[in-house]
């Protein structure tokens, strides 16, 4: 009896010993435990994730992906779970198990080494947002006192919520709702019972029971948890049963994007980080962007399919890789199948490998193992790549072009594959909304995967002739008119050390005296020089500077009336827009709104607008005089060199001369007398030119009106005729294929190429919308070859883009501005009209010709051959 009794007071010592000690080392620790009720308000570690205008998806960022899901939304049976797997006495304890902990010890003890865990949910939860994993009796030691604490602060409902949100499940999926989606692509309400059990057995070993790396090792698992189900009584025996037959077929599932906006969305994450820092990754952000499927969607293809039909004009470069040669022994399949997983596609362009080659046929295979045939009609094309400028001859069967061993690509064409390969070229497209600046469609290049440089925003290229109506518009602001005759003939310019100067008409075809309209719609090249040389460089260059173009881009030589300045796309997109809106400066911008996890705006975008053509809002910088030294409206009218009285008077004493750079290359259709080292650098958006604060209203909601909307609208109108021509002129502009294939009179644009086609422009605009496109080689050495320029290179991209851009939308009349007065004109010399062909012609008021043409009375003679010439 005394011994029972010994035995009852040691019991009760070590008890309460026990309790001592339990109690010092929760003082002792409790300085090192966080704050358990910041809990109630923890915010889930969550990717940012961008979206179209239409709230599409288009891009995720961050490496935790997590769907938060409330508890009333998630399966019971999914609940029910994890409760028989990881804690079937959840809502029994109060935060730690006894039951749980003895039988993990009896359990231990039987096998002489630990056999079951007995850490509870909530020490779960407790160890995944407190403690490090590290095994250690301290770490333990915490996790237990923080397991009670945090039942305390917490109802059950709220701890498995925060546990099965917070849980990490394998490849990079956090919480149930995450997991659901990277498993099986699925929302959590459309599990199957048997994906419910795969999931809930994850937690134990994320890595080792992952069922796309181990199905086997994740099989057992699932079955494992379904019979802990089964004991538990959450299922039936039939149902755990079906749930066990059924097969497990997990693989992995990317975010679900609707369309692909890779240049645009890096573009997002780039300012997300600048604003918010690395949160921007786990914060849970929501970003609408500016642009739509419809338009993004067509500006990649328009992009891609020109590049292609490009690639397609300059032949074929021959296979990626050889895998083996025709005396070498074939791979296997299971060889080439390894082989062509390694390979990324590229856009539409798709790896293969030839299997077989002869006659009239190829045989391929493709990564998933599967072959297909691709006969000689999807490789006719394919003639040799000798350089820019030559090709070999047209092959006459499969063997000329392809052979076994091979690694080639091949695309979609409608139903049909046809052999393509990788571009080396490449190209840009920029769409905006000319009244605020949204972007509208944005494409840095082929394919964001090939190459990350967006060449919208960071490829600086000399502009050619895409420069030349923000010249003119200068010209015009200066003095000059829509009528103002330029003379159409060769020119060669003195720079000094014996050196000249002779820019070229390309094609080198000159047409004596013509009006500025013409030359623009025909880029006629000696004409824009003349302009230039009559308003003066320094003129012109600071002019430049009022459409958004940074200065340090600006070269300020007489080259620059033919592009050797270098802007972005973008910053000649945004420029163009000044000629569509009315004047006006808008900013860039593809962020519309930013919401924070909770859904509430934290951003809104509030770009400033166009106010139109029809507004009275003064121009920021004010017009340049007119000068009233014009006597007449005709410049350089009899001579093929400068007339330097009436230049001078234009000018008024501004006229520069400095030293041009190297003669043009007439090889293209607008070509500019460039350097050879063309500026490729990154240079921002630049801010705008400096203003008068004085003359900008306070708050005011318009853009800074740059040049005024009687001189926009006189540019945009000659823009027009560049596409459309002229009525009764007998010429086309240079931009005539988009009047064929667009078929509408409210669009404008300018195509525009550099020396040696090492670039191809089209910039231009319709209702609403503004668009620019570029194509060339990243290496601005190499050129575009033979035949290519603004109009066959460019062109077409901006065209298949326009149509879906322009479709629906009635064809829209540009409101005219109050100055602006139309003049019947004599369409030969500018003047009034006495007889002879004429038209109207837009004119600000006070411009407008007041002479009348006229026509000398020529002397006819009759030579020795009876044939008659006039003596003058």
């Amino acid at each position: 009896m005394k011994f029972v009794k010994y035995l009852f007071i040691i019991a009760i010592c070590c008890f309460f010993l026990g309790i001592g000690a339990i109690f010092g080392l929760y003082k002792y620790l409790e300085p090192e435990l966080p704050d358990v009720s910041t809990l109630k308000e923890v915010k889930l570690q969550m990717p940012m994730q961008v979206f179209s205008a239409e709230g599409e998806l288009i891009a995720q960022f961050g490496e935790m992906r997590r769907i938060p899901v409330t508890l009333k939304q998630m399966p019971p049976q999914l609940i029910h779970a994890f409760l028989a797997t990881e804690d079937s006495r959840f809502y029994e304890h109060h935060g730690l198990d006894p039951i749980g902990i003895a039988r993990a010890l009896v359990v231990a003890v039987g096998a002489g080494s630990a056999q079951q865990g007995a850490s509870t949910i909530t020490q779960q939860l407790a160890r995944n947002f407190f403690l490090s994993p590290e095994k250690t009796i301290t770490r333990k030691a915490k996790e237990a006192f923080l397991a009670i604490r945090i039942e305390r602060s917490l109802t059950k409902d709220e701890i498995l919520e925060l546990y099965l949100n917070k849980i990490y499940l394998g490849s990079r999926a956090y919480g149930i709702g995450a997991a659901a989606h990277v498993y099986f692509g699925k929302d959590v309400s459309q599990l199957t019972l048997s994906e419910m059990a795969m999931i809930a057995g994850l937690p134990k070993a994320p890595s080792s029971y992952n069922p796309i790396n181990y199905p086997d090792r994740a099989l057992v698992r699932r079955n494992t948890v379904l019979y802990r189900m089964l004991e538990e009584k959450y299922i039936t025996q039939q149902e755990y049963m079906e749930a066990k037959n059924s097969p497990l077929v997990a693989n992995y599932h990317e975010p679900e994007v609707a369309f692909t906006a890779s240049y645009l969305a890096e573009m997002v994450r780039q300012e997300m980080i600048d604003r918010f820092g690395e949160n921007a990754y786990t914060d849970g952000y929501k970003v609408y962007t500016t642009i739509t499927k419809s338009l993004q969607t067509a500006a990649t293809d328009a992009v891609r399919n020109n590049i292609i039909d490009y690639d397609i004009r300059h032949g074929y470069r021959g296979p990626e890789h050889v895998l083996w040669k025709g005396a070498e022994t074939p791979w296997e399949k299971q060889q080439i199948v390894d082989f062509l997983k390694g390979v990324s596609s590229y856009g539409p362009l798709v790896p293969a490998v030839v299997t077989k080659a002869e006659g009239l046929q190829a045989t391929l295979m493709l990564h998933d193992g599967e072959t297909l045939a691709l006969p000689f009609s999807a490789m006719r094309w394919a003639r040799p790549f000798i350089n820019d400028r030559a090709m070999g001859a047209s092959p006459r069967k499969v063997t000329d072009v392809v052979k076994a061993g091979q690694q080639i690509w091949i695309r979609k064409s409608g139903e049909n594959w046809m052999l393509s390969q990788i571009p080396g070229v490449n190209s840009a497209l920029i769409s905006l909304d000319p009244h605020d600046g949204a972007i509208k469609a944005l494409v840095g290049g082929f394919d964001f995967n090939q190459s990350k440089f967006n060449r919208v925003t960071q490829s600086v290229r000399q502009a050619g002739s895409n420069i030349k109506p923000f010249v003119y518009a200068a010209a015009l602001d200066k003095g000059m008119t829509l009528s103002t005759l330029l003379t159409d003939l060769p020119i060669t310019l003195n720079v000094g050390g014996g050196r000249t100067w002779s820019p070229k008409n390309s094609p080198p075809t000159y047409a004596g005296p013509l009006r500025l309209r013409v030359g623009l719609g025909l880029s006629k090249n000696v004409m824009i020089v003349r302009a230039m040389r009559a308003i003066g460089v320094d003129y012109a260059a600071d002019y430049l500077q009022r459409f958004g173009f940074p200065e340090q881009n600006i070269s300020r030589t007489e080259s620059l009336a033919l592009g050797a300045a270098s802007f972005t796309p973008l910053q000649l997109a945004r420029g163009y827009a000044v000629f569509a809106n009315g004047g006006y400066l808008v900013d860039p911008y593809f962020i519309s709104k930013i919401e924070d996890d909770t859904g509430a705006i934290i951003f809104g975008a509030k770009p400033k607008v166009a106010c139109g053509f029809t507004c009275d809002i003064p121009v920021v910088y004010g017009q340049t005089a007119k000068s009233q030294a014009l006597v007449s409206n005709t410049v350089d009218l009899h001579s093929a060199e400068d007339a330097a009285a009436a230049a001078a008077a234009l000018a008024a004493g501004s006229v520069a001369h400095p030293e041009p750079a190297d003669p043009a290359d007439d090889s293209s259709d607008d070509v500019d007398p460039l350097t050879e080292n063309a500026v490729n650098d990154i240079t921002p958006v630049p801010n705008l030119p400096k203003i008068d604060p004085s003359k900008v209203p306070p708050a005011d909601p318009y853009a800074p009106h740059v040049i005024s909307s009687e001189l926009a609208f006189l540019v945009q109108d000659a823009l027009k005729s560049d596409i459309s021509g002229e009525p009764g002129g007998g010429w086309n502009g240079t931009g005539w294929r988009a009047a064929r294939d667009l078929k509408r009179n409210d669009i404008g644009g300018k195509t525009g190429t550099t020396n040696s086609s090492k670039d191809a422009w089209f910039s231009g605009f319709g209702p609403s919308t503004v668009t620019s496109v570029w194509i060339g080689f990243d290496d601005h050495r190499r050129g575009l070859g033979r035949g290519e320029a603004g109009a066959q290179s460019a062109q077409p991209a901006w065209i298949d883009f326009m149509k879906v851009a322009l479709n629906g939308l009635p064809v829209q009349a540009t409101p005219q501005p109050k100055g602006i007065i139309s003049v019947t004109i004599d369409m030969s010399t500018g003047q009034l009209p006495s007889g002879g062909r004429s038209r109207s012609e837009y004119f600000i008021k006070g411009t407008e010709p007041t002479a009348r043409a006229y026509s000398e009375a020529g002397t006819t003679v009759t030579d020795s051959g009876g044939n008659t010439h006039e003596l003058f």
